[in-house]
């Protein structure tokens, strides 16, 4: 069923070689007239970073902090600001590459990805290298990095050196990134790495959300942490629980909750495997771990799913399955600053058994922080199924919502949802909408 109340308003090793050579001559120049503002937009080496989450953007930070040690003028930037002008006139650019679903780009890369699919568009000025973050239990590991590198070398730009590939932040690739970087600076005097430390915390509470669901269980779980006061974070922000015995594969999740609540609250299903067995972050989450327990986390902002500039903006969230979670987050933190103008699009099985967040949907409701609310379940029938048919059936409000400045930030599942809200948006808004969007930072996704 669908609700809708109150209408209103995405060259062989010869050359490498050559081009190490060139640039270290290159390198030469640079130190003997080294320009030190390195925020004033005219940095000799740019550091650009595509990433989904904040992994990428902290590498990219740590990169440029390596060059300027040397005495380079560096600085980072994500690939989102990269325009044709900029490609066409850098000498230099290292890329952080992130990979996330199947192979797909991170959201930042979208205008990237249009740039280089121009035809005649030629880079043999261009210096550079891809750092390529990936999980190689997907498929298509790495796909984006290797992508971007493939689409550089085919438009004339010269590697410094080869792609180096990351599989799960393992520390033997960042190394030899770093080793290529000291080299690159003339260096070994390079900043601290080092991840923030996982966090002792303890499970507070624990609560089934979807009893009956035909789906798997769904749990709100709330930390807090083992001593001291909560760390600071805001809505759209993520944390890594480090599984038990799994200290090298980190899971994340969407924050819940506010600071204002006084704990740390994640929605958590339980992933169980055609084996029966349950998923090592989740399993413990959900049925090991007891009241009291400790569990190592670590809080990561996600700058790209924040409201940032947004601030004041209308906003339209749109999701299914536990990512409500992150729209919980942001539609909190809205409704505790007065902020009314809000729709949610929330789409999950069954109304009696899977709307999370009930309690706190009616509240918003009743005190006018929801100005539109669209829900739509799958299995009980009607004329809209999915998130992007709810969508479809709206597409005048949703284009009144974006055509007085709204924002849309999606939260869910990647495989299915985001890729069909995504066409949707595109149909009913259109391609050159969409790009505006992105290019704006109205169109933010929290994807997995």
């Amino acid at each position: 069923m669908m609700i809708s109340v109150d209408p209103v308003r995405w060259g062989g090793a010869a050359v490498a070689v050559a081009a190490y050579a060139g640039m270290c001559l290159a390198l030469l120049r640079a130190r003997r007239g080294l320009r030190q503002d390195v925020d004033a937009g005219n940095a000799d080496w740019l550091v650009a970073y595509a990433s989904q989450t904040c992994t990428g953007e902290a590498l990219a930070e740590h990169t440029a902090a390596t060059l300027r040690t040397g005495g380079l003028s560096a600085r980072a930037i994500s690939v989102e600001h990269l325009d044709e002008a900029t490609l066409r006139g850098a000498a230099r650019i290292l890329f952080i590459a992130s990979t996330y679903g199947e192979g797909d780009a991170p959201d930042s890369a979208a205008r990237l990805a249009r740039l280089l699919d121009q035809p005649g568009l030629a880079l043999g000025q261009l210096h550079y290298a891809v750092l390529a973050l990936g999980d190689s239990s997907y498929v298509n590991y790495c796909g984006f990095g290797r992508l971007l590198d493939d689409a550089l070398r085919a438009r004339g730009a010269q590697a410094l050196f080869e792609r180096v590939e990351v599989d799960r932040g393992r520390a033997a690739a960042i190394d030899a990134w770093q080793h290529h970087l000291s080299h690159l600076a003339g260096t070994s005097d390079a900043p601290d790495w080092s991840a923030p430390a996982y966090g002792d915390w303890r499970v507070a509470a624990r609560h089934l959300l979807n009893p009956g669901s035909a789906g798997a269980p769904v749990y709100r779980i709330d930390l807090l942490p083992a001593s001291g006061d909560l760390p600071g974070w805001e809505a759209g922000d993520l944390v890594q629980v480090s599984a038990p015995g799994e200290p090298d594969y980190p899971r994340e999740y969407s924050i819940a909750s506010t600071m204002a609540e006084g704990c740390l609250s994640l929605l958590v299903r339980l992933h169980v495997r055609d084996d029966g067995s349950l998923g090592l972050a989740s399993g413990w989450l959900c049925r090991e771990a007891r009241e009291g327990d400790a569990v190592l986390l670590r809080v990561r902002q996600h700058k790209r799913f924040r409201i940032g500039e947004n601030a004041g903006r209308a906003l339209i969230l749109i999701g299914n399955g536990t990512g409500i979670a992150g729209l919980r987050a942001h539609l909190k933190s809205r409704a505790d600053a007065g902020e009314a103008r809000n729709w949610l699009i929330f789409g999950e099985r069954n109304e009696a058994h899977d709307l999370y967040c009930a309690a706190d949907i009616a509240v918003w409701r009743q005190a006018g922080m929801l100005e539109t609310l669209s829900l739509t379940f799958s299995r009980d029938g009607g004329s809209a199924r999915y998130v992007q048919h709810a969508l479809e059936a709206q597409a005048a409000q949703l284009r009144a919502w974006v055509d007085a400045g709204a924002a849309i930030y999606v939260c869910g599942s990647l495989q299915g949802m985001a890729g069909a809200v995504h066409a949707t948006l595109e149909t009913v808004l259109g391609g050159d909408t969409m790009a505006m969007l992105d290019d704006s930072g109205r169109y933010r996704r929290d994807v997995y």
